[in-house]
């Protein structure tokens, strides 16, 4: 594609507006310009499409990207366009004559990428296509949906060996932010990449900030985030239910943030409109159930929210990795509760699947209690469960105001002998009506005011009990008892602690004051004068127009780190442009005079 020497790193400039590569992208992408096969485990935001979009590019023929959707693709593809890259995607999208165009362009040579849905990629027709073309390399994005044991599991991903079968010469690269040491182990399997050169990138995602907060009321704790640390900022907020979904985007809406649902339950046309909004809109906030967001391209969701717990560390991390893409501070926020707890363990008890997956569900959901309960850096637990060790971060809620830790011991005595007392059949809310000696109505029922428990936890308040109770659960002393509707019930390992032989320290829970991620973001850009975010606004309002005329996102044209770094450098002419982070040669040609022209003004 060019003489220059050193043809991945010209193309990087010229094409993609970048500099210089980073971390372990230059060795990756040698490795598979020279035929090899690769597994790449890299985070969301660190760079992944540049390793297999630059070697299609350098290698003779076409790369089929296997995406799970839809709208990745095609928001990708228009990215490249906007590029000058020869891109197209196959999809249930195109009518039969878009289709037969792109299935001609890839047979002639003349596309650069092609992006296809897996399901249809392994259809006899589209394999019968493949051999009448010239591949490049195949590159299997989100492998981790390959892994049974994953949180993003699809069947189809299984049939992807073929691959190698079919096509032995043509080099393989699978690509995922997400993927335990186990999960790795699967991808190598299922995909036949037991000889591919494995790379394995930073886990760590230094702009985001984790918070994770006690669940008190859980919607108005999420509207007070939003509002004092993002308000009018793109951001998702994931629920369990669809119910909640629907609900939560009804209430938000009415509390005037632009909030919309989105769940497997809506009608196609609904949903997809609703993403279209997300993804081209500025400020929407998608409250969604985890059907929303694998492959999400947008690079300033200033932050992802949790209501609900999710079902392991992998999710959280893939589901908080969609937050602050664009490298700029984003917040990751969750607030959890022990009906959280007792909710997930009934659904894994409850599971069809077999004791051996119900074994590692339970494991997985004990390491993302831990993080939830962790005293130290939430960063360092969640970098260790995927094998890399780290020094506290300085931008976590437990770095920024340390919690306090209290001799519970005498505290969960006290819940632990109400539990037996009562006969192990009710759940935290009546004990802890019989601890603080709240004779309600249900307690006179069943005569527990004449228990000797009744009234001693009296000198603890409501919520801190209620995180007396949550902390004994993760801890294992007491597990719930689904068939019975959650009741609390005594461990074996409960029996020391009765005994008064072990003594249990607890985190408290303490509402948090530290900076907000507003300020945060503002900090970032405080080195622009007064006129120079005037004309930030100017570039900003030119980049929508740009995008509604071409009906692509707003973020396709440039990302906001370009258009800032536009304002603060005001280049002079055409060549100082060419300098800035992101703009290619084609971006160049296509908007330079524009820029210019605004710059002047």
């Amino acid at each position: 594609m060019t003489t220059a020497p050193d043809q991945p790193l010209h193309i990087l400039k010229t094409v993609f507006g970048f500099p210089a590569f980073r971390g372990a992208q230059r060795e990756i992408v040698d490795h598979v310009m020279a035929g090899g096969d690769a597994l790449v485990l890299m985070p969301t935001g660190g760079g992944k499409s540049l390793c297999y979009q630059l070697p299609a590019l350098l290698r003779d023929g076409t790369a089929l990207v296997i995406s799970p959707l839809i709208a990745l693709m095609q928001d990708q593809v228009a990215a490249l366009r906007q590029l000058g890259v020869r891109a197209a995607f196959l999809n249930s999208t195109l009518d039969a004559r878009e289709a037969a165009a792109a299935e001609r362009a890839l047979r002639e040579g003349a596309l650069d990428l092609l992006y296809v849905a897996p399901e249809r990629l392994v259809m006899p027709r589209m394999l019968d296509l493949l051999e009448q073309s010239r591949i490049a390399l195949f590159a299997i994005d989100e492998a981790h949906c390959v892994s049974q044991w994953g949180h993003d599991f699809r069947p189809e991903y299984l049939q992807l060996s073929l691959l190698h079968e079919r096509f032995p010469a043509v080099p393989r690269i699978a690509l995922t932010a997400t993927a335990d040491m186990q999960t790795r182990v699967e991808i190598r399997h299922r995909l036949a990449l037991g000889d591919a050169r494995v790379f394995v990138s930073s886990f760590d995602r230094p702009n985001i900030r984790y918070t994770i907060v006690d669940k008190q009321d859980a919607r108005q704790q999420l509207l007070r985030f939003i509002r004092e640390t993002h308000a009018g900022d793109a951001g998702i907020v994931y629920c369990l239910s669809r119910k909640k979904v629907d609900e939560t985007a009804a209430w938000l809406k009415a509390q005037d943030v632009a909030a919309l649902p989105y769940h497997a339950g809506m009608d196609a046309a609904t949903r997809a409109d609703h993403q279209a909004r997300f993804q081209r809109e500025e400020g929407v906030v998608m409250v969604a159930t985890i059907a929303f967001g694998m492959g999400i391209d947008k690079p300033d969701v200033r932050f992802v929210a949790h209501l609900d717990l999710p079902k392991s560390i992998e999710g959280y991390y893939q589901k908080t990795g969609r937050a602050g893409r664009d490298g700029a501070p984003a917040d990751a926020w969750m607030t959890y509760g022990l009906g959280d707890v007792v909710q997930l363990r009934r659904m894994i008890d409850q599971s069809e699947g077999s004791e051996e997956y119900r074994r590692v569900s339970f494991a997985k959901l004990e390491a993302l209690l831990g993080l939830c309960e962790t005293a130290g850096c939430r960063r360092v637990r969640l970098l260790d469960y995927f094998g890399e060790a780290s020094e506290p971060c300085g931008n976590c809620d437990t770095c920024l105001e340390p919690p306090q830790t209290w001799d519970a011991t005498d505290a969960a005595r006290k819940a632990l002998s109400c539990i037996f007392r009562t006969g192990q059949r009710f759940g935290s809310r009546h004990l802890i009506d019989v601890l603080r000696g709240h004779a309600t109505e249900r307690v006179e029922q069943w005569r527990h005011r004449d228990l000797s428990v009744f009234g001693i936890g009296a000198d603890i308040d409501e919520a801190a009990w209620r995180d007396v109770f949550r902390q004994l659960v993760t801890l294992g002393f007491v597990r719930p008892d689904h068939e019975a509707f959650g009741a609390l019930r005594l461990t074996e390992s409960s029996r020391a602690v009765l005994k008064g032989e072990q003594r249990i320290d607890m985190r408290r829970m303490a509402p948090r004051k530290g900076k907000s991620a507003t300020v945060r973001r503002k900090a970032a850009v405080d080195g622009l004068t007064a006129a120079d975010a005037s004309l930030l606004e100017r570039l900003r309002a030119w980049r929508s127009e740009q995008a509604r005329t071409q009906s692509v996102p707003a973020y396709v044209i440039f990302h906001d780190a370009t258009l800032s770094a536009i304002a603060s450098a005001h280049p002079r002419d055409i060549d100082d442009l060419s300098t800035i982070h992101g703009i290619g040669a084609k971006k160049l040609e296509r908007y330079g005079s524009e820029l210019m022209a605004l710059l002047r003004g």
